[in-house]
């Protein structure tokens, strides 16, 4: 073999361009990526957790507007209930009263024909002063008494049981039935009828 083939052997296809990069130690790297910013990746967290905080907190306040509108329609359903029962406690103890009423009314219409004819007593004016002094003191409570003659005849508080025959032309000058006599009285409790007064009409 000759010397030319050797060197042509020895000598690498690519004129030896990969040994001499090798020996020159020069190698091909890939570019650094760059590195998050520590202070921006906790702002996104503060951030995140802000929102979370912002989200619960609307959750619990909510739930206290809800609590606080239920125990305020609570209370006002209780208070309601109260004065129902009070009311209702009231309208017993006095329609109880009624017969008492009406058994001071009988004994002082008894007591008016005894004095016409034998004078007053201290008796029958101590018997008047107690029955004037329990109707004032229901009437400051709300107790109306309804007693009057004369008055057209209204059919939520009284109840016609008896009827006179009317004087030659009233009925057209009256309007209507007027209470001739009141037979029993009739009483109202804050507006409320509790019983009607037993009258004669006229008309």
């Amino acid at each position: 073999m000759s010397p030319q083939q050797d060197r042509d052997l020895s000598t690498p296809p690519d004129g030896g361009a990969g040994e001499t990069a090798e020996a020159s130690g020069e190698t091909e790297t890939a570019p650094e990526e760059a590195q998050p910013n520590p202070v921006e990746v906790a702002a996104e967290e503060i951030l995140t957790d802000v929102v979370a905080l912002t989200s619960e907190r609307d959750e619990y306040l909510n739930a206290l507007q809800r609590s606080q509108a239920d125990f305020a329609n609570y209370r006002k359903r209780v208070l309601r209930q109260q004065e129902e029962q009070t009311s209702r406690a009231a309208i017993d103890l006095v329609t109880k009263l009624l017969p008492v009423l009406d058994t001071f009314d009988l004994a002082v219409a008894h007591l008016d024909k005894t004095d016409a004819d034998d004078g007053p007593t201290t008796e029958g004016e101590a018997l008047r002063q107690a029955r004037a002094q329990l109707l004032d003191t229901l009437a400051k409570e709300g107790l109306e008494r309804v007693d009057e003659h004369g008055v057209g005849f209204d059919p939520e508080v009284h109840d016609a049981v008896a009827h006179a025959p009317g004087e030659e032309g009233e009925d057209g000058e009256s309007g209507g039935a007027r209470i001739d006599e009141v037979l029993r009285a009739g009483y109202r409790w804050r507006g409320q009828t509790l019983r009607p007064a037993m009258v004669r009409v006229r008309g």
